[in-house]
């Protein structure tokens, strides 16, 4: 046998590993710590070294922070984020699907739609609010000359969970799902579809029994995307949701009020969330995988 000959690596490739060292204990340090911080005995504090372990903030938690309640806020976080995903999920396939055509004006349709990306996450923010706001002086102007006094005394706001957030939140999901859509619809081969035609399906059936299966790992991809780019999103939310707060929003308040182990374990909690989601993708995407090769045999 011929020994083999161990090429030494160059110092660029040390120099590149430490680097990229550095950068993952930047990125994911202060999520470990605050992880381990949240366990503190009910004496901990918001710095090493830690007093004890145990659960105790983490029923602190349950009980509330404050005038904070922490489970409503955590509920509406979850309702919109599905409320985002399965919209993302719906409209991003529906315009892959259109975009194989070539369609008057889908150029611009599409930079105008991409261009959400760059734009200042506050500023979409300000300008959904704002008009949400006209709508809600249309429709008081409207009720009042209508006459409808009593539906305008009760009439609140417009801004709320399922309209104006779940819009502001799209605007930043949707350019996500497009491009993933685009980039799977450019290597998918049509012959596929035209095989389905030749038996007989319509095009309804080859959707459904040929195109879907096809680019389900995809359409699951996009699914996590959604509800996770919206569960933890601050900026594009804080103008336009009316009168009530997601997580994201009350843990950014806590943060200058709340002064114990507390607002670690919320960070915690949001984080175990967002690993949960992204474990069931990864479930689905095997399972999806496994059923593929089912198939094949």
């Amino acid at each position: 046998m011929k020994a083999r000959i161990r090429e030494s690596r160059p110092a660029s490739f040390w120099i590149l590993a430490i680097v990229f060292s550095l950068f993952v204990l930047f990125m994911y340090g202060p999520m470990f710590v605050i992880f381990i911080l949240s366990f503190q005995g009910p004496e901990g504090g918001l710095t090493f070294p830690m007093r004890g372990v145990s659960l105790h903030w983490f029923y602190k938690l349950a009980e509330g922070l404050g005038v904070v309640d922490i489970g409503a806020a955590l509920w509406r976080s979850l309702g919109l984020g599905v409320a985002v995903m399965l919209c993302t999920v719906v409209l991003s396939v529906l315009a892959g699907l259109a975009f194989r055509k070539r369609l008057a004006g889908g150029n611009t349709l599409f930079f105008i739609v991409v261009a959400s990306l760059i734009m200042p996450s506050i500023i979409v923010s300000l300008g959904i609010g704002l008009e949400f706001r006209l709508v809600d002086t249309g429709l008081k102007a409207a009720l009042e000359w209508l006459g409808m006094e009593s539906t305008l005394e009760g009439y609140g706001t417009s801004l709320g969970l399922f309209t104006s957030a779940l819009g502001a939140h799209l605007t930043w999901t949707l350019p996500f799902g497009l491009l993933i859509m685009f980039a799977v619809f450019n290597r998918f081969s049509p012959s596929y579809e035209e095989a389905a035609r030749d038996l007989g399906a319509t095009p309804w059936q080859g959707f459904a029994h040929v195109v879907l299966p096809l680019i389900a790992p995809s359409v699951v991809g996009i699914g996590m995307f959604g509800f996770t780019l919206s569960w933890d999103e601050i900026a594009r939310t804080s103008q336009a949701i009316g009168d009530v707060n997601t997580l994201p929003l009350e843990l950014q308040g806590l943060t200058s009020t709340v002064t114990t182990p507390s607002i670690y374990a919320l960070g915690t909690l949001t984080t175990v969330v967002s690993f949960v989601v992204m474990g069931i993708t990864l479930a689905l995407v095997w399972a999806l995988g496994q059923r593929k090769k089912g198939r094949a045999h």
